[in-house]
């Protein structure tokens, strides 16, 4: 990352806004690492100090989630226009759906948040549920701000730690290949599975 900040300058925030907002937002990029994007970034601007600034990168992330969710939540909300939608969602689940938001949508939109790849598909799953929007919106906020203030906290401590300054390169490849293993594991178990289901 470092090399894309002394490359960008300034524009660092809005190529940083811009990941995080397409990660919450955009479905098709749920694979984004928003949640270690938050934390390393956070970690270099203590780290770097003049070249990030954790004051602005903390209203960054959050504006960019929040921003990212609630159109996720309407491009949900606008799912059943489409006849595909109508033919793979049938009435019965999507009333079924509508009933567990109804119940746990609450819970569901501010602890599913801290789930990669999960916290992407539940603003699109609430809004095509119906679920309430000035609800939805409450509980998203929340979501957001205990998200982004958590990781950002927690980023910026680890790079106040004087091994982790001075190995800062070793410890980021590490933790990155950490965070693919839960993906790697998922897949091996798939491919294991389908490998042992027969062939008629």
């Amino acid at each position: 990352m470092t090399p894309m900040i002394d490359m960008l300058g300034g524009w660092i925030y809005l190529t940083l806004f811009a990941l995080v907002f397409m990660e919450t937002g955009l479905v098709v990029f749920a694979f984004l690492p928003g949640e270690s994007l938050i934390f390393f970034a956070s970690t270099l601007a203590a780290i770097t100090g003049s070249t990030l600034d954790i004051r602005i990168l903390i209203p960054v992330f959050f504006f960019a989630a929040l921003i990212g969710d609630t159109v996720n939540f309407e491009i949900g909300r606008n799912l059943h226009r489409l006849p595909l939608f109508r033919r793979l969602i049938s009435a019965e689940k999507l009333a079924k759906a509508q009933r567990f938001f109804d119940k746990h949508g609450g819970k569901t939109v501010v602890f599913g948040r801290f789930i990669p790849l999960i916290r992407t598909f539940i603003p699109l799953i609430s809004g095509s549920a119906k679920m309430n929007y000035k609800r939805f919106s409450i509980y998203n906020l929340l979501g957001v701000l205990l998200w982004v203030t958590s990781g950002s906290s927690l980023g910026y401590f680890f790079g106040q730690i004087d091994y982790v300054q001075e190995h800062f390169s070793l410890i980021f490849i590490g933790l990155a290949a950490l965070t693919a293993v839960p993906g790697l594991i998922m897949f091996l178990y798939r491919f294991m599975k389908d490998r042992a289901t027969p062939n008629y």
